[in-house]
């Protein structure tokens, strides 16, 4: 069996993944991302990334489809869809905080294809695609990786192992771990178009959470796409929620009239709210979504991802080139991030999709109340776009010793 050898082995090429690859190699350390898919993934999936995201992105030198193509939206809304209320947040009130004082909306696809390309010109990295974990296993002085390619089954022995390989990560299976939580009982339906929904709107922002008890939405604008996410019924068949009777009819409800809308994308998952019992286990680090699931709402999933993936390749430079101690870093980046996790992604997500599901009307006016107030109280709200934009939580996340 042919055996290879590198510093780091990253697992998954997503944008978690890619993010901590690049981060390696840039501080020179020989580093090996795989990838079971010939491209990378060109489905719906994140489109929101935040300010502290944008600084990473921009510091990688991996943003230029982002920061061209992408779209700027310092403004979003919360909209009650029964009472027609908009309360409106910008984020221009933090540019004191952060050189990127908004959301670019962008599709995942895009910008990985950037950070891969990156990664590609540097000196100590390499990108193999079609190459599939098959199981891993470690003693005190690394990672010992089996790896499927098109042709036989290789092993890699590598310093340290990071696995960015997803949900259903191979690697967080193989070591046993627990990973709690819950799946919300209802199915989400992903459509996007080009139609102009903005004019069946007031002064619609790019980012927008429409919260009703019935039938909740989300409508978000990325490059050339309206992409509209709503709940839909557990029980009904999938074959339904794709058809074009039910695609009609969230529309009919969505614009208060008939209309040909013609869609790009139409898909239905799963959501889940889900943290992995460990961050780290001896020479492994997991990131992204091998270690938390998450609701949609907020669009904390992959940005959280890919906070933790430059935490752990900060972690892994002071071992590799500083000479730390390896169990002490890596058991830091463990407290920091799965605090972090628990503490704020979790739960603010939990409660962005509560207050969607809710609405503000009738028994929930004391919600609607305190919307009201965060939108008059300066300092309230500013606490709030700092929450909401991830820039508290990586400074709670960097306070943890």
């Amino acid at each position: 069996m042919v055996t290879h050898e590198v510093e780091v082995l990253v697992v998954g090429l997503g944008p978690v993944g890619a993010v901590a690859a690049l981060a390696l190699a840039r501080h020179g350390i020989d580093v090996t991302a795989i990838e079971p898919l010939a491209a990378g993934a060109t489905d719906l999936r994140a489109s929101t990334f935040h300010c502290p995201t944008l600084e990473i992105l921009h510091e990688l030198e991996a943003g230029a489809t982002l920061f061209s193509q992408g779209l700027k939206a310092p403004v979003y809304q919360y909209r009650d869809r029964q009472s027609g209320e908009v309360f409106a947040f910008d984020l221009g009130e933090i540019a004191d905080r952060t050189p990127f004082p908004y959301r670019i909306q962008c599709e995942q696809h895009r910008v990985t294809a950037d950070l891969v390309a990156q990664l590609q010109r540097q000196p100590t990295a390499q990108v193999l695609h079609r190459q599939r974990l098959l199981f891993m296993e470690q003693d005190e002085a690394g990672v010992t990786a089996y790896v499927e390619t098109a042709t036989a089954v290789e092993r890699w022995r590598a310093r340290f192992l990071v696995a960015a390989d997803g949900a259903n990560s191979v690697v967080r299976k193989v070591l046993g771990l627990e990973f709690p939580g819950f799946t919300y009982d209802e199915k989400f339906l992903c459509l996007s178009t080009t139609y102009a929904i903005e004019g069946a709107f007031e002064n619609l922002s790019l980012v927008n959470y429409i919260s009703d008890p019935d039938e909740w939405m989300v409508l978000l604008k990325v490059p050339g796409l309206w992409r509209i996410l709503v709940p839909a019924p557990e029980n009904m068949a999938d074959e339904t929620l794709l058809a074009d009777d039910y695609k009609n009819a969230v529309f009919r409800r969505m614009l208060g009239r008939e209309a040909e809308v013609a869609t790009q994308h139409r898909t239905i998952y799963r959501v889940h709210q889900r943290v992995c019992e460990r961050f780290a286990v001896g020479r492994v680090a997991l990131v992204g979504d091998a270690v938390h699931l998450n609701s949609p709402m907020g669009g904390f999933g992959m940005n959280s991802g890919i906070h933790d993936a430059v935490n752990v390749a900060d972690k892994l430079v002071r071992v590799l080139r500083g000479g730390a101690d390896p169990a002490a870093q890596l058991a830091l980046y463990e407290r920091q991030r799965l605090t972090v996790t628990r503490d704020f992604v979790q739960a603010q997500t939990i409660e962005n999709t509560r207050l969607m599901r809710d609405g503000w009307a009738g028994a929930r006016a004391e919600r609607r109340a305190a919307m009201a107030r965060l939108s008059q109280d300066r300092d309230a709200r500013r606490a709030y776009l700092l929450k909401q934009a991830m820039i508290t939580s990586l400074e709670q996340a960097a306070a943890i010793a």
